[in-house]
């Protein structure tokens, strides 16, 4: 069972204090309608052994099957391409998991608009360390693991504190109208996908990016292409035709994959596929309270 594969667009940097990693052993610290829990998955052989921990732990343990893929769907789907043939050749186990925690999958990917990923990163991981709780039980003492803030106290975050971690007014902005929400946000795990997609982005400051990032994570959406990411699409044409796209184009390209398009995306991430870096990486801002000058 490939965790790691299905489990890796849940880590947010390798510094997220939610999800840990020791060899085959993956701790990720969850908030559950029933209350936190800490999910221990360790993969052996072809399967997996699962303990969790915590007043939400039936809840992640009933639910694991579905956050490993055991719901998704790929029939249907056609490689078309050979790079994308050979890539489904090399991963023939991998699937979409859903999650269904839709606030989870939200509060990062709003932290992680129009931002480097140094940035989204350091910022997320503050929001978690200074408001949210430590994960429940001994395993996740022993890896330092912690749950994202509830709903009600991130809605007690003042504005400065934003700033500190540091989170824009923009972003921060955000975060609190979705939390504000949030009864609203779950309930998008019920209706299709066209809809979920509608009602995430009928929350101002949520566009199609930041509602396909979330639905592929928490609803296990497979069409669900994130267009207006600064790699995707330009990972994409670099892979199956040597050139960069633009989104348009990788938009059209694609047309012919739905409704399984998120599928071509993970599978060339999985592969490693990246158009070659010419120049610098993009620097973190520098005019926020929380940074510092070098």
């Amino acid at each position: 069972m490939p965790v790691a594969a299905i489990w890796g667009v849940h880590r947010r940097g390798p510094g997220d204090p939610t999800y840990r990693r020791s060899g085959s052993l993956h701790l990720r610290g969850l908030r559950t309608p029933e209350g936190t829990a800490t999910l221990a998955v360790e993969e052996r052989g072809d399967g997996v052994v699962a303990r969790a921990w915590g007043a939400g732990a039936d809840w992640a343990l009933d639910r694991l099957p579905r956050m490993l893929g055991a719901d998704d769907d790929p029939s249907g789907f056609v490689g078309h391409h050979p790079f994308v043939t050979a890539a489904l050749r090399r991963h023939p186990h991998w699937r979409i998991g859903a999650s269904d925690s839709v606030l989870e999958s939200l509060v990062p990917a709003i932290i992680e608009q129009k931002v480097t990923g140094q940035e989204a990163f350091a910022g997320f991981r503050n929001l978690v360390r200074r408001f949210g709780e430590r994960a429940p039980g001994p395993v996740a003492a022993a890896h330092d693991l912690w749950v994202q803030p509830a709903p009600g106290t991130i809605r007690r975050v003042p504005s400065w504190e934003w700033l500190r971690l540091p989170v824009d007014p923009a972003r921060s902005r955000t975060v609190l109208q979705a939390c504000r929400v949030a009864d609203a946000v779950e309930r998008t795990l019920t209706v299709p996908a066209d809809l979920a997609d509608s009602r995430l982005r009928s929350i101002p400051g949520i566009g199609v990016w930041t509602s396909a990032e979330t639905r592929f994570r928490a609803h296990g959406h497979s069409d669900a292409l994130s267009v207006g990411d600064y790699h995707v699409a330009a990972n994409l044409g670099w892979a199956l035709t040597g050139r960069p796209w633009t989104d348009e184009e990788m938009v059209a390209e694609l047309e012919v994959y739905r409704p399984h398009r998120y599928r071509v995306q993970r599978l060339v991430e999985l592969e490693g596929a990246h158009r070659p870096r010419r120049g610098p990486r993009m620097a973190p801002r520098r005019h926020l309270p929380g940074r510092t000058r070098p």
